[in-house]
């Protein structure tokens, strides 16, 4: 699984993740619903949404500065650039240097502050609130997932996500160890606090008393909110990707010595598509069940939900270590 991937894989492999975004909210809420005996919305509805939203005007506060306006495009810039920092079809390091691991969490932090900037620019208590929580969560939550890089890092000597897939190899399976199961476990955590759902947060309503990062997005409205929501859904899978990246890596690689498409064939380049589908999906029906299974947490209590994944994450990294 060595190699390069070529600047047009990282590129097509980005856009696949930014078209397949809304798809995987989708699914998850349709998984939501018929856990819970509802009907519910279709697959495609996320994509409906955005549409809407695309094709209205933009209503502004007028308490709201330039840099309002500005806040959507950048937070979902900052979220597709982080895309392209996970291997989809793939393995190995880009042909590009354009980061890694840590430069994905830099620029999905980057993208919550922005976020939080636009709450609190347009003045109003609502997004001054979701701001305030949001904040509250990100320190309990990124430094957690660095210790989780940190610890597979020590193994292979690297960072870089594609690098660390590929020394995996296709037998990860069998090459688990119990730092890999703390690992994981300390994800399987915080995905629930990183993609903003049960227990810790609540997409799904509006509620002062649940709203986080919800709260945020009020204050925008048409092409902005759907720049936002579309950021959100892709925050989402490349958080998911991240998570299959580490510990469960791409087991197709067909490409050519230089990454190309054409070198890897049409069959080479579906199989590894479909698998890193499945893996996708997997985690996709993860969250569905945790969402129908608990009750959103009291904001205090996050915390010591959190620090299940920091005692997990933390004693990872002690045996990577030792």
């Amino acid at each position: 699984m060595s190699g390069e991937r070529s600047f047009a894989l990282v590129l097509l492999e980005m856009t696949l993740l930014v078209l397949f975004g809304p798809l995987v909210t989708g699914t998850i809420q349709k998984l939501k619903a018929r856990l819970q005996s509802r009907q519910g919305a279709g697959f495609l509805q996320p994509y409906r949404d955005l549409a809407k939203l695309f094709r209205k005007s933009t209503v502004q506060a007028d308490t709201a500065s330039g840099l309002f306006r500005a806040i959507p495009v950048l937070v979902l810039a900052a979220t597709v650039t982080a895309g392209a920092l996970v291997p989809v079809v793939r393995a190995g390091t880009p042909a590009v240097p354009i980061g890694d691991a840590l430069m994905l969490l830099g620029l999905l932090a980057l993208a919550r502050f922005l976020t939080a900037v636009g709450a609190l620019d347009a003045g109003g208590a609502f997004g001054g609130m979701g701001a305030s929580r949001e904040m509250t969560i990100a320190p309990l939550v990124e430094p957690v997932l660095m210790m989780v890089v940190f610890s597979t890092a020590l193994v292979a000597g690297t960072t870089e996500l594609g690098a660390l897939a590929a020394h995996r190899g296709t037998s990860w399976i069998f090459a688990w160890h119990a730092a890999d199961f703390l690992g994981v476990t300390a994800m399987l955590v915080l995905l629930p606090a990183e993609t903003g759902r049960i227990p810790v947060d609540n997409p799904d309503t509006h509620l002062e008393l649940t709203m986080l990062h919800e709260g945020m997005l009020l204050e925008h409205s048409g092409p902005g909110l759907g720049c936002m929501l579309l950021a959100s859904h892709t925050r989402q899978i490349v958080t998911l990707g991240f998570v299959s990246a580490l510990f469960f890596p791409i087991a197709v690689n067909d490409a050519g010595a230089d990454g190309s498409l054409v070198g890897a064939g049409a069959g080479g380049f579906v199989l590894g598509l479909a698998a890193f589908a499945v893996k996708i999906l997997v985690l996709a029906i993860y969250l569905a069940l945790v969402e129908s299974s608990y009750a959103k947490l009291r904001l205090f209590r996050v915390p010591q939900y959190l620090a299940i994944g920091f005692v997990c994450a933390l004693t990872a990294l002690a045996l990577r270590i030792l």
